[in-house]
């Protein structure tokens, strides 16, 4: 991500991202919306250079635990449950990439 905005990882880390324990973790809105998700479009500025977490998404075990989940899903995403139909199959294989 740091490339994609033409900044060295160090200044990237410094404007964007957080500590978590041992972990890092993008910075979030207050409403905790991802830095990277453009506010009025809903899309994702860094969208070529997402994380692992991103890439998997919307195949959360979180999203998919029951049809409600997936609704809701559905209604804060604009690109879930739109698009490219994939199988049970391709989706518990990005699933199982991060278990979010």
């Amino acid at each position: 991500m740091a490339e994609l905005m033409e900044l060295d990882v160090e200044t990237f880390e410094q404007r964007f991202v957080r500590r978590e324990g041992r972990r890092k973790s993008l910075v979030e809105y207050p409403d905790g919306d991802c830095i990277f998700l453009e506010p009025e479009t809903r899309r994702c500025m860094v969208y070529a250079g997402r994380p692992v977490q991103c890439r998997t998404w919307p195949f959360w075990t979180s999203t998919l635990k029951t049809p409600q989940d997936w609704q809701e899903t559905c209604q804060i995403c604009p690109g879930s449950g739109v698009g490219k139909l994939y199988s049970w199959d391709e989706i518990e294989q990005r699933r199982r990439e991060k278990d979010v």
